[in-house]
């Protein structure tokens, strides 16, 4: 059994390692930019599949919370600190510590900002907080209510990072610096360091499968799966229901804060596009054609379809597709793992003389 746990992340990290020099060898060592950006993305989607597969609570705001996490990151790592003529007391005592960096932009600026490990730290903490406060009086909702709500909590973010100057508006922030990992080892973009950070990526993945792998075959995953298949049930069962679709809430947020800062600074950007609610709903389609609670399957699709999807398989046509696999994984299934999960988005029938 411990093995089975094991094995999805060991084969992720053998990957990690092997892939680079064998792409290298075969000439097609470009394909690993995608693959790295697949594994963010996926890393996001398997978060979701513990909230909507395992606890089978509705989410179309995990966008929201990948935004949060880029965007805070990118804020506070590119926020110039020694600008002003006297800085407070607070700035020199953050420099004191070694907690500031000075470097140039690719505008030759010289800056003073937050050092980007500790931008990304406070970013997850603040998408943690966010769902929190979120999560509490919106898991009191269910099925099309509760998806109602966090798409509009999604939707949000996305005019709020669009219309936001010091967010830089429609065009996001740029210039993001790497963010250092190990001494010599940081995420960031460019040819050289492709190798390196597709590593990096697949061993984040694989670390947040075997997460969530341990988490779902544990004693609170038996009580998610409890509260997925009936809340009144597993209430009378003893089981906190409140608490228990509060904390995995607050997972599936923390997972994509993580995949938000990692992606940003590998990229060196971000925008509002990212918090769109078709990306949520691109999420949605990547764990329904998965199957709602299957980590591994999750997974796969979410590397599959995302490689394909920044490779421009799909075209102009993208959102649409992912759109379209998720009609289709409904009809095709109606009596399968994606249905059962989505059925409490359809309103109740009544039944005659009740």
């Amino acid at each position: 059994m411990r093995l089975q746990r094991l094995l999805p992340a060991a084969i992720l990290a053998a990957c990690a390692f092997a892939l680079p020099p064998l792409f290298a060898a075969m000439g097609v060592a470009f394909l690993l930019t995608q693959l790295t950006m697949s594994a963010y993305y996926a890393l996001a989607s398997l978060g979701l599949c513990a909230l909507m597969g395992y606890a089978g609570q509705i989410s179309l705001g995990q966008a929201g919370f990948f935004a949060i996490g880029g965007y805070a990151s990118a804020f506070l790592c590119t926020r110039d600190l020694g600008a002003a003529a006297a800085p407070s007391g607070l700035v020199r005592l953050l420099d004191s510590s070694g907690l500031l960096v000075r470097w140039t932009d690719p505008y030759g600026k010289a800056l003073l900002t937050l050092a980007p490990a500790l931008s990304g730290l406070c970013a997850v903490l603040l998408a943690v907080l966010v769902a929190a406060l979120l999560g509490t009086p919106v898991l009191r909702l269910k099925g099309h209510y509760l998806a109602m709500a966090t798409l509009g909590f999604g939707i949000v973010i996305e005019k709020v990072a669009r219309g936001t100057k010091a967010l830089g508006g429609a065009d996001g922030i740029s210039a993001v610096p790497g963010l250092a990992i190990l001494p010599g080892l940081s995420v960031t973009g460019g040819r050289a360091a492709r190798s390196a950070n597709f590593t990096i990526a697949w061993i984040v993945l694989a670390l947040g499968i075997l997460v969530l792998t341990n988490l779902v075959r544990s004693r609170p995953g038996r009580a998610l799966r409890a509260l997925r298949d009936g809340e009144e049930a597993a209430a009378a069962m003893g089981v906190d229901t409140a608490r228990y679709k509060l904390k995995v809430f607050v997972i599936a947020a923390a997972f994509a804060a993580i995949a938000g800062v990692l992606l940003t600074h590998y990229n060196g950007s971000i925008g509002p596009g990212e918090a769109a609610s078709t990306r949520s709903v691109r999420y949605v389609a990547i764990v329904a054609v998965g199957g709602m609670d299957n980590l591994v399957g999750t997974l796969v699709s979410g590397l599959v379809l995302n490689f394909l999807s920044l490779r421009g398989v799909f075209g102009s046509f993208d959102d649409a597709v992912f759109g379209a696999i998720l009609i289709l994984v409904m009809l095709m299934s109606p009596e399968g793992k994606a249905a059962r999960a989505f059925r409490s988005l359809l309103p109740k029938r009544k039944v005659a003389g009740r």
